[in-house]
C-alpha cells in the first residue's frame, strides 16, 4: 500500500495512452488536468483516454477560478532589466505590442508603484503608469513572459468575483464528464467553497481548495472544515505572502488539516529541475521527504509530467523518495503488538490528552520511576506528581524535569488497583490536589514483566471526593485497614 500518493499533471508530453500507462507503472495515483491550459475538447478527449487506460485512477481538474493569467499569446515577449512591458485588459492583443490578461478590472485595481509578479514570482515588474486599460510596467528581472502564466499582485486587494462565469462553465464540464475532484484557486472563505459545491449539484466532484494567499491563510480553519481536500500551491503562496515563511505555512496548513482529518496535497516545483534533467537536486529530494514527514497525503508534479523531458523518471523519483520517507515515519512508530510498546503508546496518548483537555495535574503511580521518566521526556505543561510507596524512589524522582516525587505509605497492590484511589485521596488530604483539579492518572494494573503504564484515568477531584466520601476524615485510614 502506497502511503503517500502522487498526482501527475497530464499535458502534451503525457497525453497518449502509452504515456499514461507508463505513469501508472511508475507510481501515479491521481491524474490532474490544468483547466487553464488547452481546450475543453482536449480535456474531454484526455479524460476519455484516462478512463480507458487507467479506469481506477481518479481525475482532478484544476479550474482557473480567480487566478489572473496572461492570455494565449501568438508572440511571447522577451525582455531585459529596465525594459517596458505593457499589460492590458484589452484581450484583442496577441503579445507583440501588449500582453493581455484575463482579469478585466486589473487596470482599475492597480496603482503606480505596485509590484506585479509573473510565472510563480520568477518575473518581477513595477507599475510605472496606467493609461486607460493599459498597465505600463518596468521590468526588474530579465526573461520571457509566456502564454497563460499566472500574474500576482501581492498585498493589492482585487475585486475579482468569488465565482466566475468560467467557473460555472468548468463545473458543468466536470459534472458532465464524471470527474472525481475539482481544484479551486485562491480560496479565502468557506462561502467560496460552498458556492462551488452548489454548482456541483451533488456529492461529486469533490472539492479541493487551494490555499495560496494571505486570505486563505487567515481563514484556513474554516476552509479546511468545508473542503474535501486542500492543496498548498506554494508558487502563488510564496509570492502572495513571503518566501521566508513558506515552509512554516506548509507545516501550519498540514497541522490544521490533520486536526480536521482533511487530506493535504503539496504542490509546485517539487522536482522542477527534472523538467530538463534526468536527476533531481538534493534540495528537491529533501523537499519531498519533508512534505511526507509534515504529514501530507499527496505530492504533485506539474510541468515535470505535463511538458517535461523526463516525466516517467520524475514519477519514479518521487515514488522512491516518498516511500522512503513514509517508511521512516512508520519505523519511528512503536509496534503496537509488542507488550513493551504499551507504555510508549500510552505516553503519547497522555501527551495528546494533556494538550486537548483542561488537565491541571498528572499523577503517575510508579515504583521504579519509569512512568515519571517517560512522561517527563514529553515535556507536558502540567506538573507531574510521581507517587511511590518506596521512599528512595520518590526522592530520586525529583531529578526529573517538571516532576515532584511524593512518598506515600500506601502499599501498591499487584492484584488490584485499589491503591490508586487511596493515593489520590491522600494527595487530596495533603492539599496536593484540590477539588477544582482535573487530574490525569496513570500507572500499572496487575503488573508483570514488561507490563508498564497500562492504565489511564481522568477525574475531577471534587467529584471523586463527593462520590467516594472523602469528606469523612476517617476514609483513608479505614480503607488502609
Amino acid at each position: 500500500m502506497k502511503r503517500t500518493k502522487i498526482i501527475c499533471t497530464i499535458g502534451p508530453r503525457t497525453e497518449s495512452a502509452e504515456a499514461i500507462r507508463a505513469l501508472v507503472t511508475a507510481g501515479m495515483d491521481v491524474a490532474r488536468l490544468n483547466g487553464s491550459h488547452n481546450t475543453l475538447e482536449w480535456h474531454a478527449a484526455t479524460i476519455k483516454r484516462l478512463r480507458e487506460v487507467a479506469p481506477d485512477v481518479p481525475i482532478l481538474l484544476d479550474i482557473p477560478g480567480r487566478k489572473i493569467r496572461t492570455s494565449g499569446l501568438a508572440h511571447e515577449p522577451d525582455f531585459r532589466i529596465g525594459d517596458v512591458i505593457v499589460l492590458t485588459t484589452d484581450t484583442s492583443h496577441d503579445g507583440r505590442q501588449k500582453v493581455p490578461v484575463n482579469y478585466a478590472n486589473l487596470h482599475e485595481d492597480l496603482a503606480v508603484g505596485n509590484v506585479v509578479l509573473a510565472d510563480d514570482g520568477s518575473l518581477r515588474f513595477v507599475v510605472e503608469a496606467i493609461e486607460g486599460v493599459d498597465i505600463r510596467c518596468r521590468a526588474e528581472t530579465a526573461g520571457r513572459l509566456k502564454s497563460r502564466k499566472g500574474i500576482n499582485v501581492p498585498f493589492v486587494k482585487l475585486r475579482t468575483a468569488m465565482v466566475t462565469d468560467r467557473d460555472r462553465q468548468m463545473m458543468e464540464f466536470a459534472r458532465c464528464n464524471g470527474l472525481d475532484f475539482v481544484g479551486i484557486s485562491f480560496v479565502e472563505s468557506a462561502a467560496h467553497v460552498e458556492a462551488i459545491r452548489e454548482l456541483a449539484g451533488g456529492a461529486w466532484p469533490r472539492i479541493v481548495s487551494k490555499i495560496e494567499n494571505q486570505g486563505g491563510l487567515d481563514h484556513m480553519e474554516e476552509i479546511i472544515a468545508v473542503s474535501d481536500a486542500v492543496m498548498i500551491d506554494r508558487g502563488d503562496l510564496s509570492v502572495e505572502t513571503n518566501l521566508e515563511n513558506l515552509s512554516l505555512f506548509q507545516k501550519r496548513i498540514i497541522a490544521a488539516a490533520e486536526r480536521a482529518a482533511t487530506p493535504v496535497i503539496v504542490a509546485t516545483e517539487m522536482l522542477h529541475t527534472m523538467i530538463a534533467n534526468p536527476v533531481p537536486t538534493k534540495a528537491e529530494v529533501s523537499d519531498i521527504s519533508n512534505a511526507v514527514l509534515d504529514g501530507c497525503a499527496a505530492t504533485m508534479l506539474s510541468g515535470e509530467t505535463a511538458v517535461g523531458d523526463f516525466p516517467v523518471e520524475a514519477v519514479r523519483t518521487m515514488r522512491g523518495v516518498a516511500d522512503a520517507a513514509a517508511g521512516f515515519v512508520l519505523s519511528k512508530r512503536v509496534d503496537g503488538k509488542s507488550v513493551e510498546a504499551v507504555p510508549h503508546v500510552v505516553a503519547e496518548a497522555i501527551a495528546l490528552m494533556c494538550r486537548s483537555l483542561p488537565i491541571t495535574k498528572i499523577v503517575a503511580m510508579t515504583r521504579s520511576g519509569y512512568a515519571a521518566r517517560t512522561l517527563a521526556a514529553r515535556r507536558p505543561a502540567q506538573p507531574i506528581l510521581a507517587v511511590s510507596d518506596d521512599a528512595y524512589g520518590a526522592r530520586s524522582f525529583n531529578l526529573l524535569a517538571g516532576v515532584e516525587g511524593i512518598h506515600l505509605n500506601i502499599p501498591f497492590s499487584r492484584t488490584s488497583t485499589d491503591h490508586i484511589v487511596f493515593c489520590l485521596e491522600a494527595l487530596w488530604r495533603m492539599d496536593r490536589l484540590v477539588d477544582d483539579d482535573m487530574v490525569l492518572v496513570t500507572g500499572v494494573g496487575y503488573p508483570r514483566s514488561g507490563n508498564r503504564m497500562n492504565l489511564v484515568q481522568t477525574h475531577v477531584v471534587g467529584h471523586l471526593a463527593d462520590t467516594l466520601g472523602w469528606r469523612n476524615l476517617q476514609s483513608v485510614s479505614n480503607a488502609r485497614t
